[in-house]
């Protein structure tokens, strides 16, 4: 069971069992008896169950009154903290910064709150440059299979429209996601089934695995609702099943229950093998400030399966590789350690079995793999940038899912929201809290600079994130750009208006120069670049948004040089000068 932690002068008590945490209420309860103190990094926090939810939910019996644990007051700072995904690391890096943790979320005089669910009472007291809230309120159009897909369609034909200045702006969708399609959407599902049949056509009965597909949920995670298709008949099935659906809900006089939408997703059929079992890479991407944007990415872990890698095996355990799916295999206990690698460990096993016959460059991993995986993460922000919540106070830490096909070419599979910070293994005891304390200590970084008017850079907390986007340089070239359209639009209008009539009588000719008491002379004289609209690609990404495709869009932009759209930063440390 994992614990959260808790206030300082909170007593330990032991932890409830289940029964009796569905007994009392859902307001904060204290723990019976004393439990063991978590060390992390030196210091050692009081750690015990906690559950919040807002007043007046649900009526309390005495008992309950009785042990509720009395709000902290004072100065402060305080924190709130929801759920049990990562409550230890989170709560003791709090403690020990001398932060106080509340338990009612509708507070407004806390620093931080981190909520591992979204709900509308996470940001209804929410004020700007005064709170940091945990999760971008919308980031389900990056963190959901349909929103993600949905939003890198946009940017695509978005990009297409815009003419860029540079040769090499945007990767095809088809370079890094799966051939993918979306059931919710009726045409679209018809092209699929069409498609699956001309493929097992082409394919043969006998080679069902050659076009096997996988279904997914839209808004779960951990492999939940997550089955294959391999043959005609699971496809008819699911049909069948889509079109009952489809016909239960329009039946009903008031559709409130919606069903789950889904996604099928071409599968991956010759992935890289790691001693003969199937892999993928979670790395992070985090957005540690929206106002401007800091967007940054980390080396995260390989995950492993127990079993070698069988594309007929039925269990699902064979083709899914997240720890939740691994830990139904009976062989678990045995391989834990081993379903968990460090990217160093990879970087190793990949220059020994596959840099010479392969032809790779050495250090694939930690080189090559790793810039592709910042350019996709990259687009994929891009294709974002413009619809998600940018209010000063906002952060997000995501977990970006990769695998590696036998031709290494990497495959982006999902982005998530609230990634699984549990530290179960050894890799993870060494990973998962080094993330979360550089998050925090970014975010805050960046939150007191930009609340304070104090120059971003050099950032003291930056270790192990590489820096992607710095939205502070495009806001300095944006405005850069704004004056020098003010200067564009005072010289057309001179243009357009008689010559000016000097004292003498003479007429001021074209190509003389200005008169004196002209003070943009100067600086008009100097300006050479083209002048460029500050949000053509984004304008066309709303019009794409509300009309589902560019109706027209004849716009010029070049994207500022310090953003270099879609590609990364080299060295990732600091912006380049």
């Amino acid at each position: 069971m994992t614990l959260e932690g808790g206030p300082e002068h909170a007593q330990n008590e032991a932890a409830l069992t289940q029964e009796e945490r569905r007994k009392y209420s859902p307001l904060s309860v204290k723990q019976k008896s004393q439990r063991g103190q978590t060390a992390l990094g030196g210091c050692k926090v009081d750690c015990h169950l906690q559950r919040s939810k807002p007043k007046g939910l649900l009526p309390c019996s005495n008992q309950d009154k009785e042990m509720k644990i009395e709000e902290p007051r004072g100065i402060g700072p305080f924190y709130f903290f929801g759920g049990t995904n990562g409550a230890e690391i989170v709560c003791s890096y709090c403690d020990n910064r001398g932060w106080r943790r509340i338990y009612n979320k509708h507070r407004e005089d806390l620093r931080l709150k981190w909520c591992e669910t979204k709900s509308l009472a996470n940001y209804s007291n929410f004020r700007e440059g005064k709170h940091l809230v945990y999760q971008i309120p919308n980031n389900k159009i990056l963190t959901t299979k349909i929103g993600l897909l949905s939003s890198l369609r946009q940017f695509e034909r978005a990009s297409c429209k815009v003419k860029c200045g540079h040769a090499r702006r945007t990767l095809k969708m088809e370079e890094f996601i799966p051939i993918t399609f979306r059931l919710d959407v009726k045409d679209e599902r018809e092209v699929f089934f069409s498609h699956f049949a001309q493929q097992e056509g082409k394919t043969g009965v006998k080679n069902t695995e050659s076009c096997m597909w996988i279904c997914k949920p839209t808004g779960l995670n951990q492999g939940r609702g997550i089955f294959l298709l391999k043959n005609q008949q699971d496809v008819a099935k699911l049909r069948l099943k889509l079109q009952s659906l489809e016909d239960s809900q329009a039946n009903r006089r008031t559709p409130h229950c919606q069903t789950q939408a889904h996604i099928v997703q071409r599968y991956i059929q010759k992935p890289l093998l790691l001693n003969d079992r199937k892999f993928d890479v979670r790395s992070y991407l985090l957005i540690a400030c929206t106002a401007p944007y800091m967007v940054f990415f980390r080396h995260g872990y390989v995950r492993l399966t127990c079993e070698v890698y069988d594309p007929s095996s039925k269990n699902l355990s064979a083709h899914l590789t997240n720890q939740y799916m691994q830990k139904k295999n009976p062989l678990y206990s045995q391989l834990k350690e081993d379903t968990v690698w460090s990217m160093e460990s990879f970087n190793t096993y990949v220059n020994d079995k596959f840099q010479v016959a392969k032809g790779l460059p050495r250090d694939w991993v930690l080189g090559a793999f790793a810039k592709r995986m910042q350019q996709i993460m990259t687009q994929c922000f891009f294709a974002v940038k413009a619809k998600l919540n940018q209010r000063p106070g906002f952060f997000d830490l995501i977990g970006c899912d990769f695998m590696v096909d036998e031709d290494f070419k990497v495959w982006l599979l999902e982005m998530n929201c609230n990634p699984a910070l549990h530290t179960n293994c050894e890799v993870l005891k060494e990973v998962i809290p080094r993330t979360v304390v550089e998050t925090l200590d970014l975010t805050l970084e960046l939150f007191n600079k930009c609340r304070l008017g104090k120059k971003t850079f050099p950032l003291a907390s930056q270790q192990d994130f590489v820096l992607l986007y710095n939205g502070a340089l495009e806001h300095v070239c944006s405005q850069r750009n704004n004056r020098s359209e003010f200067y564009q639009k005072i010289v057309d209008k001179n243009h357009r208006t008689e010559p000016r009539r000097h004292k003498d009588g003479t007429e001021g000719k074209k190509g003389t120069g200005s008169p004196p008491d002209n003070p943009l002379t100067e600086v008009t004289a100097t300006v050479t670049l083209p002048l460029h609209p500050n949000t053509s690609m984004d304008e066309c990404l709303k019009n794409c948004q509300e009309e589902d495709h560019i109706t027209s869009s004849q716009t010029e932009s070049k994207q500022l040089q310090c953003c270099d759209c879609l590609t990364a930063t080299d060295d990732g440390k600091q912006p380049k000068t």
